[in-house]
């Protein structure tokens, strides 16, 4: 295994013992639940559950990136021990926690002159953000060395393709990515965007459809236009999903009978506290590997 530390930030959405197994450090969101603050440490403190059931009676729900100082005193734990680091961050079209995280290796630069921090916008979200980050630990493992995996990493992250669709436009509207004509119109005749990261890294609606049942069906004729390698596609597939586990898994059968060469089953993840607190429940997302986002 290679000598150096690889890092990302909580709102991969994975798990801790799935982190821990693949030997990848982590750092923690923070967010606000009605005058609260807290950690987004992969639902252990708040349960989606109980998010997704507090904001639906009315409490705020706020996020909050990581700090520059958060940020060094992780950093630092790695570089006084001799420790070279690629730390890969929330997608920058969506968090400015990309900036910070670069702030912070600037500020400890001259203090670690011998040792390698690089910062890597993800260009990521959600569970989309976890592949991303499971793939560069897929190649750390078959040996790949620190600045081959960094231009890897620069060079690949825009064929993460996301494509998401939300039964409740409430929290879209609230966050201002769906307008409050749209949201009503939408609720009134029972449609559900479908949603992708776009080649900036930022959300864009691309098809407003109507009934869940069609927008399971849009997602997966996305990844058979996108997929590398079409139907053929061997590589990882997960799915996040905010309370609502029976369309993830309805979707994710959908993709497994469809793609037969998938490495391994669909993974299904709960959408954390960072996302779900601009989601609100109601909310499929898939990620897969795919041609290059360009729009």
């Amino acid at each position: 295994m290679s000598d150096y530390v690889l890092s990302c930030c909580s709102p991969v959405d994975l798990t801790p013992e799935w982190l821990d197994r693949r030997d990848v450090h982590y750092i923690y969101f923070n967010f606000q639940l009605g005058s609260t603050p807290m950690k987004d440490d992969f639902g252990v403190t708040v349960p989606p559950a109980e998010l997704y059931r507090r904001m639906l009676a009315g409490e705020d729900a706020k996020t909050s990136q990581v700090s520059i100082g958060d940020y060094i005193e992780f950093f630092s734990k790695f570089l006084a021990e001799g420790k070279d680091v690629i730390h890969a961050t929330l997608s920058s079209g969506i968090s400015g926690t990309y900036e910070s995280a670069v702030a912070a290796a600037a500020q400890l630069a001259p203090k670690y002159p011998d040792q390698k921090l690089t910062i890597i916008d993800s260009m990521a979200a959600s569970a989309g953000y976890g592949l991303f980050v499971e793939t560069l630990a897929d190649l750390r493992d078959e040996g790949m060395e620190y600045d081959e995996l960094v231009a890897w990493a620069r060079s690949h992250r825009k064929e993460l393709q996301h494509w998401f669709f939300s039964t409740d436009l409430k929290f879209f509207v609230r966050g201002g990515r769906v307008s409050k004509a749209a949201g009503l119109i939408g609720g009134a005749l029972n449609i559900c965007p479908l949603l992708n990261v776009d080649y900036e890294g930022k959300l864009a609606v691309r098809e407003k459809i109507r009934t869940k049942r069609r927008a399971i069906e849009a997602s997966l004729a996305k990844m058979e236009k996108h997929a590398q390698d079409g139907l053929a596609y061997s590589g990882k597939c997960f799915i996040s999903n905010s309370e609502c586990r029976e369309d993830a898994q309805a979707l994710a059968d959908l993709i497994e009978e469809r793609f037969p060469h998938l490495n391994g089953k669909v993974e299904l993840f709960n959408i954390g506290s960072t996302i779900g607190c601009h989601t609100g429940p109601g909310t499929v997302a898939l990620f897969f590997w795919g041609d290059e986002r360009v729009d």
